[in-house]
Parts: structure tokens; sequence; C-alpha cells
């Protein structure tokens, strides 16, 4: 199950964290994996090391999402799975938020999913079949956090998106999922703080952190033949986060 052989994949924000995991799954799977992220440096590392192919890729820019979707099948002939997953999260208060920090969350994480999604719809139409993974979060939708009102309404944003758009493109054979993670295990999050990491364990039933790859089969599951009858659905990777009503429910 979930043999992703001879399929076409694109990776955008693939070099590290979240996006590495999907790399790894849908590799694993048998893909062919193309990175496509803003940082050369991560990006080259993750190529080498994993041995799939890597191209720079900055997603707020629409004329970049079509040149590198169009380069992928230019390579290869076809594109069979896009996992957007390029995102940011910096916090700020409502009180210290400026417009400008609100407009760049969302011209990364909104903007820029329907920039490269909008170009691979176009080549997948053609194809009659393609699957589009989108990488939302539990914060917006389902939870808050303080200091990331801007980020979870980005994240709620890209669900929105996603019901649409598997309605728009269901009768040509191409699918729009999202899966939507709790806490996982990254360098951005690690960046918060031990603190940070503790409290997040302790308000998780497993009392773990997820891992990235945790998340990139979700991705495959989406992107295979058996997850042909699914769309406009989520799956939420989160170990129970979402689950107790207080505090004492952990217990």
């Amino acid at each position: 199950m979930f043999d992703l052989t001879g399929k076409i994949a694109l990776v955008s924000g693939g070099a590290k964290g979240i996006g590495k995991g999907i790399v790894i799954a849908l590799k694993n799977s048998g893909a062919h994996v193309i990175i496509a992220d803003i940082d050369d440096v991560a990006g080259n590392k993750t190529k080498n090391e994993l041995g799939v192919d890597f191209m720079h890729l900055d997603v707020t820019h629409q004329t970049a999402c079509e040149k590198v979707v169009d380069d992928v099948v230019k390579a290869h002939g076809k594109l069979d799975i896009l996992c957007s997953n390029t995102g940011i999260f910096p916090q700020a208060t409502i009180k210290e938020m400026t417009e400008a920090d609100w407009d760049k969350m969302h011209t990364v994480n909104l903007k820029g999913m329907f920039f490269l999604v909008k170009a691979a719809l176009r080549v997948m139409e053609k194809q009659k079949q393609g699957r589009v993974i989108i990488t939302s979060s539990i914060t917006g939708a389902i939870t808050g956090y303080p200091g990331w009102s801007h980020y979870g309404a980005s994240k709620a944003g890209q669900l929105g998106f996603m019901r649409s758009a598997a309605l728009e493109y269901a009768r040509h054979g191409i699918t729009i999922n999202a899966v939507m993670p709790g806490n996982i295990l990254t360098e951005g999050l690690q960046a918060q703080g031990e603190a940070y990491l503790n409290q997040m364990k302790a308000s998780i039933p497993t009392h773990t952190l997820g891992e990235p790859e945790d998340i990139g089969y979700a991705a495959a599951f989406f992107a295979s033949n058996e997850a042909k009858y699914i769309t406009g659905q989520t799956i939420i990777v989160d170990g129970g986060q979402i689950l107790p009503e207080s505090p004492e429910a952990l217990l």
C-alpha cells in the first residue's frame, strides 16, 4: 500500500523541518521527489543527504512558482503530487503586530500557497490526475496560541481555500487535502526554547512531540491511489493534543 513508484512529487519548503519529513516519506514510498525551497544551503544539503532533486523557489513570486512547475514537467513529463508546505511562524501579539507583520505572514503562508497550487493545478488539469496536499495546522482552525493570531488566520485560510478548490477540480481527477500538524519537533519549534517544548509536551496526551516523518506519512497517504476517493478533507496529526477538555483529563 501507498506505493508511489513512478510518481513525480514536488515539495515546497522541503529542505528541513516538516517539509524534510514529507520528502523522506514520499521518497521511501517510491516517488521521485523534488525539493523547492528558498534556503539554498539547506536545500542542497538535504538533496545530497537523501538523493533527491533541489530547485530554488521563493513562493511569494507567482512567476517563480509557475517556472518551477514548468521546469519539473519539462524534466519529468508530468507532476503527480504537490505538497505545498512552505510556511513561517514568527510570533507577535496583536498589540505589537504591525501591518508589515500581518502582510508578510499571509504573503508567505497563504498567497504563496495559492501561487504554487494554482501553477500545479494548471498542469494536473491537463493530465486529468493529480494530488495536492497542503500543510496547514491545528492552530487557527481549531486551537489558538497568544502571539500567533496572524499565523492562525493564515492556516485557517488555507483550509477555506482547500475546500472550494477541491470542488472545482474533483471532476478532473485531482484531489486536494490538508494535513494539520500539532507540535512537531523541528528546528523552528526548538527555537521556541526548552520551556515552550516542555509546556507543549505536558499538554499532549502522549507527552511527546511529533516527528517530521509523522506528517510525511499522512501526506504519503493522501498522495496514494488508496486515497483516490478522498478530497477536501483534513488529517490531524497531533498526538491527541486537541482532545482534552481540561488539564485534569491528562492525568
